[in-house]
């Protein structure tokens, strides 16, 4: 076994590193992606000068490590931003705007307002009779704010 790693060279590591590629195109989202590009890093650092086939492991190792975890770190930040501006399957950011009109009647404070099939929590700064319109002006948390619709 001793035998077979100490005769690695650059172009085993180009060959493992474009395999894994190869494998990333079947569609493993990523996951193989950056083990290839740390696998094809270590086979150019080999071309370039010879080292021994522990540190060509170490090398892969902390390369794949780091390569993930920056590629990570970067979709995390994208995800993170692109789900706070996302509407999609977040129902309290789609009333924003919305215009309803009062079933009851509605206390100064919170309460709660039925829109649709769902009843929402809701708060108001002034109370609001049964059959008022009232427009949902932000949402804090879960709970609707709400003002009574002014016609302009």
């Amino acid at each position: 076994m001793i035998l077979l790693l100490e005769s690695l060279n650059h172009w085993h590591w180009l060959a493992f590193g474009f395999a894994l590629l190869a494998v990333e195109v079947l569609g493993t989202a990523g996951y193989f992606l950056w083990l290839g590009i740390s696998a094809i890093l270590v086979g150019i650092m080999m071309s370039l000068f010879p080292i021994e086939w522990q540190i060509q492991l170490t090398m892969f190792g902390v390369l794949s490590l780091v390569t993930t975890w920056l590629w990570w770190r970067k979709q995390l930040k994208r995800d993170t931003a692109d789900d706070a501006q996302r509407d999609l399957n977040q129902k309290h950011k789609q009333l924003i705007g919305r215009v309803i009109i009062l079933d009851e009647d509605f206390p100064e404070g919170r309460g709660r307002i039925k829109i649709g099939d769902t009843t929402w929590p809701a708060s108001s700064t002034q109370a609001l009779s049964a059959g008022s319109k009232v427009k949902v002006e932000s949402v804090e948390g879960i709970t609707l704010v709400i003002v009574e619709d002014v016609p302009s």
